[in-house]
């Protein structure tokens, strides 16, 4: 009977360890997304706090849309292959380990990931010309490990992402139009249009409360951030520079959007794009990196 019972002690103690090492593995991950919740692209993508004081490097080469895993465990990313030929989806852990090529589409630019809110699939844009040298613009679904791709063949266009509650916000990518912003059930049905003026709109980014979208437009003759209603309504500028302002992220508590600004000049006389934070209202704006970045994505540390 003692023989037994230390057997089962010992049987105890290791489920313990191993219990405990899980716990902290997923603490330790979670930490880390919290302390360094801004991810963004910058020769690589990297990690920084909110006030970007501290910056990590994960990956180091032409990677940019970086796209937060619901748990923050991972970054998925798209990255140049054949002298920037062919754009592929890669994931990374957050501690730069284990990056992985999930698409493989040669000589098609497949980028803007985006995770459903379970973290089982990622949603991508792929671009590519056709035999007759016309541009194609398709959105893409794939399980979270690279298998399993299809093409949603109803939509047409890019800059895609899950809003929270699994449908698909984009921009419409036409030939002979302006780039304009659409909403659609996964599957591409029930297609509407949310803005419809005669210019361009790019890079949706729905707020995770699931209320309204941030956008970038060129419609007052520069590339401003916007915000709307989720139905479109009620749009409404939010920047105003000379350089180009993009790539519009949301924060936890949809109350700011961070995004990407080419509005100050370098030491030569350059426009360097550089990350900012503005509240929803157009107000409280100010500069979160100094030494570049774009294509920036805030980690959700709230659920949806």
């Amino acid at each position: 009977m003692e023989v037994n019972n230390m057997k089962l002690i010992k049987i105890v103690t290791s489920i313990t360890l191993l219990l405990g090492l899980t716990v902290f593995g997923q603490k330790s991950s979670t930490s880390r997304a919290s302390e360094y919740p801004i991810a963004f692209g910058s020769n690589g993508i990297c990690i920084t706090n909110l006030d970007g004081t501290s910056t990590v490097r994960l990956t180091n080469g032409d990677h940019g849309y970086p796209a937060w895993s619901p748990d923050g465990k991972k970054i998925a990313f798209y990255s140049y292959h054949d002298g920037k030929k062919t754009w592929s989806i890669h994931t990374v852990n957050i501690d730069g380990t284990n990056r992985k090529r999930l698409t493989h589409a040669k000589n098609k630019w497949d980028s803007t990931p985006s995770w459903s809110a379970d973290g089982k699939k990622i949603l991508f844009a792929r671009e590519y010309k056709d035999p007759e040298g016309i541009w194609q613009y398709e959105i893409w679904i794939m399980n979270s490990d690279g298998s399993g791709e299809k093409q949603i063949k109803p939509l047409v266009g890019g800059n895609c992402s899950f809003t929270p509650d699994g449908r698909i916000v984009y921009s419409a990518e036409f030939r002979d139009k302006k780039s304009e912003i659409y909403i659609a059930d996964v599957d591409g049905k029930n297609i509407t249009a949310l803005t419809n003026n005669g210019t361009n709109a790019w890079h949706p980014k729905i707020s995770p409360d699931g209320k309204h979208i941030a956008f970038s437009s060129d419609r007052s003759g520069d590339r401003e951030i916007y915000v709307m209603n989720i139905d479109g309504s009620n749009q409404k500028r939010l920047t105003n520079s000379i350089g180009s302002d993009g790539g519009p992220s949301w924060s936890p508590d949809s109350s700011q959007i961070m995004f990407q600004s080419k509005r100050e000049k370098d030491e030569n006389g350059e426009r360097r794009s550089n990350l900012y934070i503005i509240n929803k209202d157009g107000s409280s704006l100010r500069k979160i990196t100094s030494q570049g970045g774009w294509q920036v994505a805030w980690f959700k540390t709230t659920k949806y």
